[in-house]
Order: structure tokens, then sequence, then C-alpha cells
């Protein structure tokens, strides 16, 4: 299996992702924009994954390497590629696809619920209820044809799926212990007062169980995507 990652911060990495690559003994390349903005070439790759980052998908003109990249996502999708995207990366797939992306009413940044909405018996089915982690501040409208999976009190397009191969999650699932002291790290200042604004305190106190359970999910998603 070869991969391609699309990593926008050295601070949000692969997370839980990584093991599940590792796992399945996957070759797995890397642009990281903040150091070269080089992208490969799109034949014989078998996955995309485009990560978060805190910059907007909307900031071409500070970052001009944004409109190669939504070249490289929209053509990836237009030739069948598994893509996932995941926070800026779904934001990233949606406006590659001709949607908005915009802020959202409302920050979202710390552990709370999505839940499942209806869509297609053949599409990836999310728990009807679960706690996830998110740390996003826009949204995006749904691009055609998608199918929304799950929304939150916050945040109406929670996670989306393109077809077969193409699904954007908006909160992250791949978030470890690590990571997430990582962007907290890197972040913090976001942390201001808010109705979906978990305190630092908060954060860290999440137990080692919600980071399984979630990363337990993830390897749902990229199993789906990946199967034969």
């Amino acid at each position: 299996m070869k991969v391609h990652v699309l990593q926008h911060v050295p601070f949000e990495g692969l997370g839980s992702i990584a093991s599940w690559l590792k796992d399945r003994k996957a070759e797995t390349t890397f642009t990281r924009f903040y150091a070269s903005p080089a992208l490969p070439l799109l034949g014989g790759l078998d996955l995309v994954i485009a990560m978060g980052g805190p910059m907007s998908v909307n900031d071409e003109t500070a970052l001009p390497w944004l409109r190669p990249e939504k070249q490289f996502v929209r053509d990836a999708v237009a030739q069948g590629i598994p893509v996932l995207g995941v926070c800026l990366g779904a934001q990233l797939i949606a406006i590659a696809l001709g949607s908005r992306v915009y802020r959202n009413p409302q920050k979202e940044i710390g552990w709370f619920p999505i839940e499942q909405t209806h869509c297609p018996a053949e599409a990836f089915h999310f728990p009807e209820k679960c706690m996830v982690f998110h740390w996003h501040g826009e949204t995006f409208d749904l691009p055609a044809g998608a199918v929304r999976l799950a929304k939150s009190a916050a945040c109406e397009n929670q996670a989306f799926q393109i077809g077969r191969y193409v699904i954007g999650l908006q909160f992250h699932l791949e978030t470890t212990l690590e990571s997430a002291t990582s962007i907290l790290v890197n972040c913090a200042d976001e942390l201001s007062p808010g109705p979906y604004i978990q305190t630092e305190a908060t954060l860290r106190a999440a137990p080692p169980a919600a980071y399984a359970e979630i990363n337990a999910l993830m390897d749902k998603v990229l199993s789906y995507l990946t199967r034969a």
C-alpha cells in the first residue's frame, strides 16, 4: 500500500494513523508544507490523507501552496484514489470540490459528542452517538453528491462521504495523548471561554479509554476506505 500524507504543521501529525499504516507495512510519503510544498505524482497511490492545521483553507494569499494542494486533492478524487480528510483536510476536500468553507458560529475545542445521521446502507456508519476530540473554528457546506455521516450540537456538518472512496472528518479520531499535548502546547491561546471550548485542565484529564475508543474508530474508517 502506497500512502501520501499532506501535513500542514509539525504539531499535527498522524497520531494513531501511524500505527495503522505500520501494521499494514504501508509505504508512506509526506508533503510537509511548512518545510517544502512539493507534491508527488498521483500514479500508484492507494490512499491520500490530508491532516489538520490552524490555518484556513481560504488563506491562499498568505499560503500560496494551498492552490496546488487543492488541485492535488481534486485530482485524487477524480481518479478514484481513496482520500481521507481530517479537520482542515476535510475542509480542503470540500473547497476543492466547489463548496464554501467559512467560520462556524461556535468554535468547538474539546471532547464533545457527535451523532450519526441517516445515510445509505453502503456508506460508513458511525455509532449512534460517540465522544470525539474536536479542535476547529470553521465549517463547510457539503460538496455536491456528498452524504452527511455525522453532526453535533455545535456543528451541523461533522463528517461526509463522497462515493465509495472519500471521507471528510471535521473532528480528530487520530488523536493520542501525545498528539493532544502537542496541540495544546502550540494552540493553547485558542482556549478562550465559550460554550463548546473546554479548559486545558479538562482536555488534559481525558482518560486513556477515550483515546482508545476514537483510535479504534479511526482504524475502522481507514479499513473501510482501503478495502478491496
